[in-house]
């Protein structure tokens, strides 16, 4: 069984749009047409420090890295080298670092995007349902704006949970942080390599060790 991995960049430029998924994803098509040959790859959003005008300021820690099976590393690595322009910020793709998946009882989304599912309890359900698919047994969790995690139902607080959303081909796609907790190792790497909800191009569902 091929095992994922996490495939990062450096990164060279000053600012780019927060919310920049989608047009990440299509200038990274721009570039290498053969991306949309890559299946389950997913492409986090990049880090940064959030500035006025809906911008983040890249830093020396701010990388581009796709989540992908071991086995196409190679299909990405002519990527360094390459500029890319995000909403009119150019930024150049540097060299890459490879980093394995590592087990944590805790992991974190910043976005989890599920088709149908716009409200705080609805939307706890069914990311239940797909960890239970998964057999995992880990507790998910919404995030509240305080940062403080919520996993009763979201009936008459809606309002307090970070909902989130992420513009696609010009549409507002909306979608929440989560939580997941009590995972085994097991349980923790195959919610790194799976995700929930969908959109992975567009940095939707990958979960990281949640370090809040």
């Amino acid at each position: 069984m091929n095992e994922k991995v996490d495939l990062s960049f450096a990164l060279k430029g000053a600012v780019i749009p927060a919310d920049h998924g989608y047009m990440l994803f299509s200038a990274l098509t721009r570039v290498f047409e053969n991306i949309h040959s890559i299946y389950n790859t997913g492409i986090h959003n990049i880090s940064g420090e959030p500035i006025a005008n809906r911008l983040l300021k890249l830093s020396a820690k701010s990388r581009l890295t796709f989540r992908l099976d071991s086995e196409i590393i190679n299909l990405l690595l002519p990527l360094a080298g390459k500029y890319l322009n995000l909403g009119g910020h150019e930024i150049m793709i540097g060299t890459p670092q490879t980093y394995l998946l590592k087990p944590v009882p805790r992991l974190y989304s910043r976005l989890v995007v599920i088709k149908g599912y716009m409200e705080p309890d609805e939307f706890l359900e069914a990311a239940e349902a797909q960890l239970s698919s998964m057999s995992i047994k880990g507790r998910p969790s919404l995030i509240t704006l305080s940062g403080t995690d919520n996993n009763t139902s979201g009936k008459g607080t809606r309002s307090a949970f970070l909902r989130r959303t992420i513009r696609i081909s010009g549409k507002e796609v909306v979608g929440f942080a989560l939580g997941v907790n009590g995972l085994n190792a097991e349980e923790s790497i195959t919610l790194q390599e799976n995700g929930i909800g969908g959109r992975r191009h567009f940095g939707c569902g990958l979960f990281i060790p949640d370090r809040r």
